[in-house]
């Protein structure tokens, strides 16, 4: 890690120092546009990549290594201002270029690229390195995207111990909200929210299971793309779920959220999930701008929580499209059917084990833990891996049996809750097109030594789509004392464009994104500040 991270420093004291002293203005201006912004203006060669590569190079080593010391980033790219100097070649040259031709994005640390290791931030998987791109990588590549480095993680996203710490990794570290950094990015993707919301990448990739790209979109405040499972490929990514898994784009705007999602997108011949993508996938920025008028919207107030600022945001939300000529109805009563979350559990437990011990298999070389059996006796002798929490749910994948009748029935009630008496069930009930619900409550304090607590309890019902495989997307919508929140809009398999095109328009019309502070704690923030301070000098 350190090695990879100062290898590029190398590279950019070489360029000349001075010129990071004199960059940094430039530089802020730059980590403010949106990828499409800058794929303009170095289509155009009002920037260049190089510059682009450097401006987020100086943030990352500014507020990520140092300062508030976010820790979002495990590696650099060692290559990255080599092949930014390339996409500039190219611009001169006159070469076709690709939609996000000499962007950088940032990649969670549990999807394969050709010339970083691939960690999930186990120190089990640290010599990880294929030298293999996962297909979505490929995509991107082909794209014209740079690879700027990979993100830190919740350790083998967040599938180690029910009393896990989100965000943490034995390789990484803790990875810290930019908003008051002494609270939760939550997880699993947490780098990658983290580093988006600070301006370290204007792309990034999480990938989810069951919320992990959704929470810490919406505790860190930036756009998560959570697709139809089976529209990205899942080959070279480390996994959990054969059912649940998908990788999905995290950014700071839902346009290039939607550029990401058409450029990744596609069908995999060892993924059969993907079987239908090339069918299915399309031109995800060609709708964005479709008005809303007549469309219908469930929202779901059964899962609104009941802090009256969320509450009240949400119903801002529905006003702003209301005047869009959208028809609102309220969704007020949903319960999961009983025995739901002991069989949702049971499911990922058996298909972790099965899924893991064949990526294992097929690891780099080097890697010395070859299934999840060997990796649980990897960790009993690692003090660091064990220090803050333990591995139940990895004892407790190894003790199930496989894809046996037991699983398939689970599978079956599973599918059928979320699906034909979930999702589907509430959008032809209502006669609705979407459901739109808050996606998460704001940060939590973390806590390692009780694990994650979500004090403030939770809200939304992003399980639902994760565990259907149907589309949700999460879009900031203001904040709670200075921690932000957003609101997701889920609908049904495939429908992916229409969720963008609700989160777009949405998005333009309220602009409620906002920017980090870096707090060192709440107590910190502007919101605070003042009254945390005496009303005048002790005598």
């Amino acid at each position: 890690m350190s090695k990879l991270y100062s290898s590029v420093r190398k590279t950019l004291i070489i360029a000349g120092s001075a010129m990071l002293v004199a960059f940094s203005s430039a530089a802020q201006d730059i980590t403010t546009m949106t990828a499409s912004e800058i794929a303009e203006k170095i289509a155009s060669a009002e920037l260049t990549s190089v510059e682009v590569v450097n401006a987020y190079l100086t943030r990352i080593e500014q507020l990520d290594k140092n300062g508030p010391s976010i820790q979002s980033v495990i590696t650099l790219n060692p290559q990255a201002l080599e092949l930014a100097q390339q996409k500039d070649a190219a611009v001169k040259a006159g070469q076709a270029l690709g939609p996000l031709h000499g962007v950088p994005v940032l990649v969670k640390d549990n999807v394969e690229t050709a010339n970083m290791p691939t960690t999930a931030g186990s120190l089990a998987l640290m010599d990880n390195d294929t030298k293999r791109d996962a297909p979505i990588i490929a995509r991107l590549k082909a794209s014209g995207a740079i690879i700027l480095g990979k993100t830190n993680l919740s350790e083998w996203a967040n599938f180690r111990d029910n009393d896990s710490v989100s965000g943490w990794s034995a390789i990484g570290g803790q990875t810290h909200n930019p908003h008051s950094t002494d609270r939760t990015p939550c997880g699993s993707s947490s780098g990658t929210g983290a580093a988006i919301a600070a301006q370290f990448s204007p792309l990034g990739i999480g990938t989810e299971t069951n919320g992990s790209i959704i929470c810490p979109s919406a505790m860190n405040g930036v756009v998560g793309v959570k697709p139809t499972v089976g529209l990205l490929s899942r080959t070279h990514i480390v996994p959990i779920s054969v059912t649940q898994d998908t990788a999905g784009p995290m950014t700071r705007s839902v346009r290039d959220a939607a550029i990401m999602l058409g450029v990744m997108a596609g069908t995999d011949a060892l993924d059969a999930a993907t079987i239908e993508a090339d069918e299915k996938k399309q031109d995800y920025t060609a709708m964005l701008n479709t008005p809303l008028k007549g469309k219908r919207v469930g929202v779901f107030r059964a899962v609104q929580s009941n802090h009256p600022e969320i509450i009240s945001a949400l119903d801002e939300a529905v006003a702003v499209l209301e005047a869009q000529g959208v028809e609102v109805v309220d969704i007020t009563e949903y319960q999961a059917p009983e025995g739901f979350w002991p069989k949702a559990l049971q499911l990922l437990l058996i298909e972790f084990k099965h899924e893991l011990n064949a990526y294992l298999a097929n690891s780099a070389p080097q890697v010395k833990t070859r299934t999840l059996e060997q990796v649980i006796a990897f960790n009993a002798q690692s003090e660091r891996e064990l220090a803050i929490f333990g591995q139940s749910l990895f004892e407790d994948a190894q003790a199930t049996n496989g894809y046996d009748q037991e699983y398939e029935e689970i599978l079956a009630f599973l599918r059928k809750s979320t699906r034909d008496e979930g999702i589907d069930k509430l959008l032809s009930q209502y006669n609705i097109d979407a459901i739109m619900m808050p996606s998460q409550t704001p940060a939590f304090l973390i806590d390692p030594v009780f694990g994650d607590g979500f004090t403030g309890g939770s809200a939304g019902a992003g399980w639902m789509a994760a565990i259907a495989g149907y589309p949700q997307v999460s879009v900031p919508m203001g904040n709670m004392r200075g921690l932000p929140i957003n609101v997701s809009f889920m609908g049904a398999q495939w429908s992916d464009a229409l969720m963008l095109n609700f989160a777009y328009q949405y998005e333009q019309a309220s602009n409620k994104i906002i920017t980090p502070e870096f707090a060192r704690r709440g107590a910190d923030h502007s919101e605070f500040e003042a009254a945390m301070r005496p009303l005048k000098a002790a005598n």
